[in-house]
């Protein structure tokens, strides 16, 4: 099974989403094991949370998974390390 990459989107208005990038058209892109990220804590940027993830997981606010999701108005795509991956997804779930 092929290792498929996660990234950091970045939405000109949407926000910013975590998961993995399954077909990109222009600023459309759809991603799959996405989570919407409302707030991360321990990153200076999105470059750092993508480098290194979040040092302070329990105050971050990144939502439950989704299947599938449609970002239509993408501006900034940032991939993933494998550090990064793990540490994201080990954040706990924020719901309500």
């Amino acid at each position: 099974m092929e290792h498929q990459e996660y990234y950091i989107i970045r939405g000109d208005r949407s926000g910013v989403f975590f998961g993995q990038i399954t077909e990109r058209h222009d600023r459309e892109v759809t991603l799959t094991n996405c989570r919407r990220v409302w707030y991360w804590a321990g990153a200076a940027s999105l470059s750092q949370l993508a480098a290194e993830g979040v040092k302070e997981p329990m105050s971050c606010r990144i939502a439950v998974p989704v299947e599938e999701l449609t970002v239509l108005d993408a501006i900034e795509l940032i991939r993933c390390t494998d550090a990064a991956v793990a540490n994201i997804k080990a954040v706990p779930e924020w719901r309500r």
